[in-house]
């Protein structure tokens, strides 16, 4: 399916990035955007992320092609019940949650059949929350995780696959469950990670902070809602996660000793291998 009309609900970060590079890069593709803010939706307009702002959900999906949830999962469910009636046969909806399970379930029950859901992840964005922050190079080079599953249409699949392919993103498939513990160990235990280290130190230590402490715990200031709605709808896989880092710390912890020098040396330099390979 060529996409001429691309609703997104939820201008923010994402929703504005994906809207900045949709209107750069598909041809002829008029750009909805959603949201309950009149002043964020005017920042879009004034951005060009998108082409027309609404505030009435029936209204930003009415006669799109595609539609891509860019909200916290956690109104997922409400979105996808309010806007079902108003979606036309032969509509796709898509997604850019953290989480896949729950909300490929929900679409599953939610939507008509006539509506085709295809999951899908993309791993780009930052700290920074709100669209002034967009830019439509975010998705350029990484990673969108798309979850189809196989029942799912080739063309809805392929239609979402080629959005994300077209404004930058190299694909990966999982199911829904791997996906949710991939991510878990990726990107949920970090952000987890990131904000315990941060809420051990008081003012004292605090004031200390260098670069490496910045960098470290750089995602910790996220937005609470949306990590809140992520943590508990992949509650099991985060729990699974942590008991593999208590596990490895318990590890490194019986390392602190002089006697153990160099097998602490051997396993800090399989560590600086393993991320070094990353860059």
């Amino acid at each position: 399916m060529v996409i001429r009309r691309l609703s997104i609900i939820g201008v923010g970060l994402l929703g504005g990035s994906l809207g900045l590079a949709a209107k750069k890069l598909i041809n002829g593709c008029h750009v909805i955007g959603y949201g309950h803010r009149a002043m964020t939706l005017g920042k879009a307009i004034e951005m060009s992320a998108i082409d027309q702002a609404t505030q009435d959900l029936t209204e930003a999906v009415r006669d799109a092609d595609c539609v891509v949830l860019c909200t916290p999962v956690g109104m997922f469910q409400r979105l996808l019940t309010q806007m079902s009636p108003s979606l036309k046969p032969g509509a796709i909806v898509t997604d850019v949650g953290s989480t896949k399970r729950s909300v490929v379930e929900q679409a599953e029950k939610i939507l008509p059949e006539t509506v085709a859901f295809v999951g899908s992840h993309p791993m780009a964005g930052s700290e920074k929350r709100g669209v002034e922050f967009a830019r439509g190079d975010l998705f350029d080079g990484a990673v969108c995780i798309t979850t189809p599953l196989p029942t799912s249409p080739v063309d809805a699949v392929e239609t979402v696959e080629n959005l994300w392919k077209t404004v930058g993103m190299r694909i990966i498939r999982t199911t829904p469950i791997e996906h949710d513990q991939r991510v878990a160990l990726i990107s949920h235990l970090p952000h987890a990670v990131a904000a315990a280290m941060v809420a051990i130190q008081n003012d004292p230590s605090l004031a200390l902070a260098g670069k490496g402490f910045l960098d470290a715990t750089r995602i910790a200031a996220g937005d609470g809602t949306l990590w809140r709605d992520i943590f508990i709808d992949n509650s099991d896989a985060v729990r699974a996660s942590l008991g593999r880092l208590i596990q490895e710390l318990d590890h490194f912890a019986t390392l602190l000793r002089p006697e153990s020098a160099s097998q602490l040396k051997e396993w800090l330099d399989q560590i600086a291998d393993k991320r070094q390979s990353l860059s």
